[in-house]
């Protein structure tokens, strides 16, 4: 198996963070969000390079653990 911990813990955070950009687009798509437009803007600014790099981190993680 290739997953180590620290690639796990990559993976996580990219699942969290593409969560949170699908949940900003819904609360702004319906007009009033719960945080405010500007809060619930950044966090989707924020989590879409976040959910890339993660991804990229874990990914590059487990090929470089592949014996």
């Amino acid at each position: 198996m290739y997953l180590t911990p620290k690639s796990g813990l990559f993976l996580g955070g990219s699942c969290v963070s593409a969560i949170a950009a699908v949940g900003s687009i819904f609360e702004l798509s319906y007009g009033h969000p719960d945080l405010g437009v500007q809060v619930t803007a950044i966090i989707l600014a924020l989590s879409i390079p976040l959910t890339g790099f993660f991804f990229f981190a874990a990914v590059k993680d487990a090929r470089a653990n592949i014996k």
